[in-house]
């Protein structure tokens, strides 16, 4: 169960250097090599160095200091980047925020970690011009971010202490999703956040004439590391897209020599439906090495149909935000055959524990816990929070419930907190969604719990699949046959669309409330109600 000791974390200088050394280390190596691509624009490594001084110096004369918060609300492009490594030189700390959020949510992540200044991605992004447009600000002319518009100076913000070593200081700090409540801030360090890309760029074996195609938003911890600092930490070429598009995503693997594509499962579904109203049986992908998965559980039916859509292997991997992100993952060179996560990456311990705390032995189930050098430093102005879930030893609590198989790969059974006790029995949210899933008129479908009094309920919604037709009732029979009794749902819901944010991972808060709302005001025409 437990991985090489936190000290045996991959050697490397970041300890003295910081991310931008590593990362801009091949304008001598490769200066030719395209680092960074954006329609039709494009970035050098040997470039790139130089935009960077450029954009750092820019920060100065908005009076951005060490220690400053800068928002950037965007969405993919060059200047995102561009401006997250002038933060670095300067030693200000980027907050990357997705354009594609709503107004309050923006507003409620300015007031709780008071920037200097808010810069805003106006050049691709609708949704960016229209957070500008709130904040009344002025686009940065003829400069090293010209596509993008900046707020004015924030004189009251408080710059907070710079460490001595650099490894210490907040590289990034990312907010994760406010569905339930006020968003919380992770602060990750350089430390953090290279030990955990290097460890991947090894898994993976990113090198140059790797394409990496980034469509999920780089505000997502999965993006940052995976997709920007991997590539530029291995001299590979990031592809930059707003948003991800599956014409587009097509293209990219038909035509422009795309190695390496990401996606959440509703991304991966969104292609398969595409290939399904096409006339074609596979996708045109005649340089891709390995698609990889992550961010929400994977079930066996939909890996089975996106390795043989593409021809090539998928990749499962773990992580948390707060773990920079990855905890485990496959490895390129060894594709998994079933839906495991792969083994801990090397450095990180883990333990599982009961629910009182114990810690379990082999072959057991329980919440997983984490302790290595990727552990974040904390969260923004919320000590309590943050002592909520790294001990004073530093194990890190995940949330997630898991198990370890006898090969050392990590199994995720599920969120401790979507667990749904029925009768006395544990129910396990992603093993009934994949059963649900398994029927070919199925899309995907997310599993809730519901209360009623003195047990829970078993509540699932489904999204069909693009022209197919199914009931309830027929669904219901389906799950009946695969199920034992206390797992099938109590009621079924077919929707048009489940809820998803931005990176497509389904909104399960909103669907609990809308369970909750059904049983308060049913309707039994539409359900399956035992």
């Amino acid at each position: 169960m437990t991985g090489q000791p936190a000290a045996s974390v991959l050697t490397t200088s970041v300890e003295t250097d910081g991310l931008n050394a590593h990362l801009l280390r091949h304008a001598v190596a490769l200066p030719n090599g395209v680092a960074l691509v954006e329609q039709d624009r494009v970035v050098t490594y040997g470039a790139l160095p130089q935009l960077v001084d450029d954009a750092a110096a820019l920060l100065k004369t908005l009076d951005v200091r060490a220690g400053d918060r800068v928002m950037l609300v965007c969405e993919n492009c060059i200047d995102l980047l561009v401006a997250t490594m002038a933060c670095w030189k300067i030693d200000a700390w980027p907050v990357l925020i997705n354009a594609r959020i709503a107004a309050r949510e923006v507003d409620q992540i300015r007031q709780h970690c008071a920037p200097r200044r808010i810069l805003f991605g106006i050049e691709n992004s609708a949704a960016a011009r229209d957070h500008a447009e709130r904040y009344s600000a002025v686009r940065l002319q003829n400069g090293p971010l010209g596509a993008m518009a900046a707020s004015s100076t924030d004189i009251a913000a408080v710059a907070e202490p710079v460490p001595d070593h650099i490894s210490d200081r907040c590289a990034v700090m990312l907010y994760t999703s406010g569905s339930t409540g006020t968003p919380k801030g992770v602060m990750l360090s350089h430390r953090n956040v290279m030990l955990n890309a290097r460890a991947v760029a090894d898994l993976l074996g990113v090198a140059p004439g790797d394409r990496i195609y980034c469509a999920l938003p780089l505000s997502h911890i999965l993006a940052f590391t995976h997709m920007f600092l991997v590539p530029l930490l291995t001299g590979a070429t990031v592809e930059l897209m707003p948003r991800f598009d599956v014409a587009d995503v097509f293209t990219a693997l038909s035509d422009r020599g795309v190695t390496v594509l990401y996606g959440v499962p509703a991304s991966f579904q969104r292609m398969l439906d595409q290939v399904a109203l096409s006339s074609k049986a596979a996708v045109d992908a005649p340089d891709l090495r390995f698609a990889l998965v992550a961010g929400a559980p994977l079930d066996a039916t939909l890996k089975a149909r996106i390795e043989e859509a593409l021809g090539a292997p998928l990749l499962n991997h773990y992580g948390s935000t707060e773990h920079a992100p990855n905890i485990s993952g496959s490895r390129w060179t060894h594709p998994p055959t079933g839906v495991h996560v792969g083994p801990l990456i090397p450095g990180v311990e883990a333990r599982l524990v009961a629910s009182d705390g114990t810690v379990l032995g082999d072959g057991a189930t329980g919440v997983l816990q984490v302790r290595s050098a990727c552990v974040m430093l904390g969260y923004y102005k919320a000590p309590d929070l943050t002592a909520a879930v790294i001990d004073a030893d530093g194990w890190f609590d995940t949330g997630d419930i898991a198990h370890f198989d006898t090969e050392g790969n990590l199994h995720i059974v599920g969120r401790a907190k979507e667990l749904i006790i029925r009768s006395g029995f544990n129910v396990y949210p992603a093993e009934v969604e994949a059963v649900l899933n398994a029927h070919p008129a199925v899309a995907q479908s997310a599993v809730v719990g519901r209360s009623v009094p003195d047990n829970e309920e078993v509540v699932a919604f489904v999204e069909l699949a693009p022209g197919a037709s199914l009931d309830a009732a027929t669904l219901r029979r389906h799950a009946e046959a695969n199920l034992a009794p206390y797992k099938r749902p109590s009621e079924i819901r077919i929707l048009d669309a489940l809820p998803c944010n931005a990176t497509g991972k389904i909104l399960k808060p909103q669907l609990k409330i809308m369970a909750a709302e059904i049983a308060e005001d049913r309707q039994p025409e539409q359900s399956t109600a035992a």
